[in-house]
């Protein structure tokens, strides 16, 4: 886009004598000056609905500006970089299931590390001393079963035994005495049980804990 320059000097005519005859303005002048005009104007871009070509240029509006002020690329690449950056703040995890570049490169910005290979994530909780804190790790991959006894009591009240002996017998003519001693045998209220133990001894299994999952490559933004 070019701007329009004078190449006649029409003043300088006016300031010479009368009779000179570079006083006077020729036909040409004022041809190459019209055309020097119009070749300005087919540079210039319309204002209702401009066309523009080449790399024109803008002033870069502020942060934040909402307005109809023209965007520039400078502007765009800020606001991007603002969002990210207002996205995945500082102690933010980033997942991706495709690939494994660190998100340093694929955002643009941040500092990252690979997080929680191998775990699962779980929302903090406050009332159990295993989840109340950030990055607290915990669970086994393996299920184990704890040593343990099974123990069965069967409980008897306690019962009687009663049992007559005879002790003597004598004959007196036609008549039998017989004299009976008797026992009665009563055992004590005391609980008599028997006692069936099964001790059971602690086994683990390998790769048996795990709930249903999928894998994903997992980034911390540490700065």
């Amino acid at each position: 886009m070019s701007n329009y320059s004078k190449t006649t000097d029409f003043a300088a005519k006016d300031a010479l004598t009368t009779g000179n005859a570079n006083k006077i303005v020729k036909g040409t002048e004022i041809d190459d000056e019209f055309s020097a005009i119009q070749a300005a104007v087919n540079t210039k871009a319309d204002v209702n609905s401009p066309t523009f070509t080449g790399t024109p240029a803008a002033p870069t509006a502020s942060a934040a500006t909402n307005s109809t002020q023209l965007s520039t690329t400078a502007y765009v690449t800020a606001a991007i970089v603002a969002a990210k950056l207002a996205l995945y703040p500082v102690g933010s995890v980033y997942t991706q299931a495709a690939v494994a570049t660190n998100p340093a490169t694929l955002l643009g910005f941040g500092t990252w590390t690979a997080f929680g290979a191998g775990r699962v994530m779980v929302g903090i909780d406050s009332g159990n001393t295993l989840m109340d804190t950030v990055e607290e790790t915990g669970g086994s991959a393996n299920s184990s079963l704890v040593s343990h006894t099974h123990t069965a009591t069967v409980t008897d009240g306690g019962h009687r035994h009663s049992n007559v002996f005879a002790a003597s017998g004598n004959t007196l003519g036609d008549n039998r005495e017989f004299n009976y001693a008797s026992y009665d045998g009563v055992t004590s209220l005391a609980t008599t049980g028997i006692t069936v133990a099964n001790s059971t001894e602690g086994v683990s299994a390998t790769d048996t804990n795990y709930q249903p999952f999928i894998t994903v490559y997992m980034w911390k933004r540490t700065a």
